[in-house]
């Protein structure tokens, strides 16, 4: 999908754009959380303890945007029964300000109903402002906890419409 200067594609995690943009995904969240640069053992230990492999068929997908010529963004997706759970949004510093952000939650939205997911989810922390606006801004809304992870403190959700039920890859 192309939308004005951003290319979206699906990625494998072990990609290389993919991979370096999940490490620079997880640089920007480790050090946020400690409020100061992380530390390379930091973010491998974070990616170990987190992993991104599952972002591939058949358990979810992987975006990554690209703004011209230059991977700049990402966004994963995991299928749930009925719904998506989407994670790893990034767009490099940058590149924000630039549509990014708009473009990867369009495509995921688009391929989550295809898919036959009636809505998506996700959680994410109280430091990471500009996403909780992004999420706002683009129709989320906050919800009662549904996961119990260790960095999750807000959680959200977004109805999907044209959703296909009986196609939903969980099921």
């Amino acid at each position: 999908m192309t939308t004005s200067t951003w290319t979206l594609r699906s990625a494998q995690p072990d990609d290389p754009d993919a991979a370096a943009l999940l490490w620079r995904y997880y640089d920007e969240i480790v050090g946020r959380w400690y409020r100061r640069p992380a530390r390379r053992r930091e973010v491998a230990e974070a990616m170990s303890a987190f992993p991104s492999d599952d972002l591939a068929p058949p358990t979810g997908v992987l975006l990554v945007a690209d703004r011209g010529g230059t991977p700049a963004g990402c966004a994963g997706l995991r299928w749930r029964p009925g719904w998506a759970e989407l994670t790893r949004v990034f767009v490099d510093p940058a590149h924000r300000g630039s549509g990014g952000g708009a473009a990867l939650l369009a495509e995921v939205e688009r391929r989550a109903a295809a898919a036959g997911a009636t809505r998506i989810r996700l959680d994410t922390r109280s430091d990471l402002v500009e996403a909780r606006a992004l999420y706002a801004r683009h129709g989320y809304a906050e919800i009662p906890a549904f996961n119990d992870g260790p960095y999750a403190q807000h959680w959200f959700e977004k109805p999907l419409t044209g959703a296909l039920d009986e196609t939903c890859p969980a099921r």
